[in-house]
């Protein structure tokens, strides 16, 4: 399936969360793609979580032809700890109320964008789509991960009783240059990242991380998984969800080593042991993907990684002075 036989110029596509991490990659490979219109509302504009913005958005942008619902509320497993109730209720809402939008707006395509924490806690590896409903998720990320998965069920009964193009994507952990360096929110390979890089400044010989380290995760770099999202909107169209991912799966243990050699942290990595693990494994099969649109990750996660920490310093600075305001 290739990508240049799509009519990409008769498109109109809205990307919310166009601005984030992965929605830029997407904006990005939509416009290389020579797409007509790619549209990015701001949070700042179109507030999600209100009904009239979401209507605004809509009429602001007639003969749409699809929607691309990335936006989210996110975080690691210590926003999520923190923050369960918001990001319970903003993902709920906005996906809700952008969905049910859409499909009054008779917009004939919507890609909801899941995430690997609908996935119950204990999932045989590799997570097949099938056992999505064998179990609750991890309790630190369930609330996020339900709000999600209420997209999935959502999405599946507008097909069944109106026969809307709703899919829905299940991206695993995403990484890559643009990650969320944020000390409050931040995901585990950008806070290492962090951790160690300003441990090496201040001369300390140490640092602590979540958890003993003995989970694994699996990790897809997050221009890869944009070509999975945009291969889906041109040629996925079924209700059945679909994983993306990379097939590589790394303890969290492992992952800290292999931080510290790209790095040059030769310091200490201590485990903090009353913190939550998180999930205990996560890989997913990914074979649904290849065979219904095409998608096979192509970056190595240790070339995705070194790429990842030269963009860091490379802003790192700037993130500094953003962060401390």
């Amino acid at each position: 399936m290739d990508l240049q036989n799509f009519d990409w110029q008769s498109q109109k596509i809205i990307v919310t969360g166009g601005a984030g991490f992965l929605g830029r990659h997407v904006v990005a490979i939509l416009e290389e793609l020579g797409v007509g219109d790619v549209v990015v509302p701001r949070s700042k504009d179109y507030d999600l979580r209100e009904k009239e913005n979401v209507l605004r958005l809509l009429d602001d942008n007639p003969n749409t032809t699809a929607i691309i619902h990335l936006a989210a509320t996110v975080g690691g497993i210590g926003a999520n700890r923190e923050h369960p109730g918001i990001f319970f209720y903003d993902n709920i809402i906005m996906s809700s109320l952008l969905l049910e939008y859409a499909r009054r707006a008779g917009i004939p395509k919507f890609i909801g964008i899941g995430t690997i924490c609908e996935y119950p806690k204990f999932t045989p590896v590799p997570f097949k789509e099938e056992d999505l409903w064998t179990g609750y998720p991890e309790e630190t990320n369930a609330p996020y991960g339900i709000a999600k998965k209420a997209l999935l069920v959502q999405g599946q009964a507008y097909r069944q009783e109106f026969g809307y193009n709703v899919i829905h994507l299940l991206p695993t952990n995403l990484y890559g240059p643009g990650d969320n360096f944020d000390p409050k929110t931040a995901h585990v390979i950008p806070d290492m990242i962090r951790k160690m890089m300003e441990a090496q400044d201040s001369g300390q010989d140490f640092i602590t991380l979540f958890g003993d380290g003995s989970p694994t995760r699996e990790f897809l770099y997050v221009r890869d998984a944009a070509e999975g999202i945009v291969r889906a909107t041109a040629f996925y169209d079924d209700g059945a969800p679909v994983n993306l991912g990379s097939g590589y799966e790394i303890s969290i243990k492992e992952l800290a080593e292999t931080i510290a050699e790209l790095v040059e942290f030769t310091g200490e990595l201590r485990w903090d042991i009353s913190k939550p693990n998180g999930q205990p494994r996560r890989q997913v099969d990914s074979s649904r993907a290849e065979r219904e649109f095409d998608f096979k990750a192509k970056t190595t996660f240790r070339e995705g990684l070194s790429e990842m920490i030269a963009w860091y310093k490379q802003h790192r600075e700037e993130l500094n002075r953003q962060f401390s305001t």
